[in-house]
């Protein structure tokens, strides 16, 4: 899993460096706030674009869950990037690439759990449902043959 960060980090790193290369080249360059501006908004643009079809998608198929679910996993996801650094800056801890995946995978286990549980009461539910409608078809027959 280092591996992986380290290349994500020097992938940012080689955009980071064209970015700026690029803007080296115009006589008024931009400041480091104006292409903060600029890439990030443009970034945040193509995010919407992408993902704003595939929530219209989910929401279209009651699937709220779901995307409540995708929006706590970013919430996650930066929170606890935010505890590892926290812990670095102020000294309280030290900062690890493992703890991060600990607590990603602690919410990945409680949502499986959640699933399972809810996927339980459903199918008790559904038989329970069925079992109440053979009764009715049943009483229902009974009663048509008494008259």
């Amino acid at each position: 899993m280092g591996k992986t960060l380290t290349m994500i980090v020097a992938w940012f790193t080689r955009v980071h460096n064209a970015i700026l290369s690029l803007n080296d080249k115009f006589e008024t360059s931009f400041t480091d706030k104006e292409l903060h501006f600029l890439v990030i908004g443009a970034i945040g643009l193509a995010l919407i674009m992408l993902i704003y079809p595939f929530f219209k998608w989910l929401a279209n198929r009651n699937k709220v869950l779901a995307i409540t679910w995708i929006y706590v996993l970013t919430v996650l996801v930066v929170l606890t990037f935010a505890i590892e650094i926290g812990q670095s800056v102020t000294g309280m801890g030290t900062m690890e690439f493992g703890d991060v995946v600990a607590g990603m995978g602690g919410f990945f286990v409680v949502t499986a759990v959640i699933a399972v549980l809810h996927f339980l009461i459903w199918v008790v539910r559904t038989l329970f449902k069925l079992g109440k409608k053979r009764r009715e078809h049943r009483h229902t027959m009974q009663y048509e043959e008494e008259y």
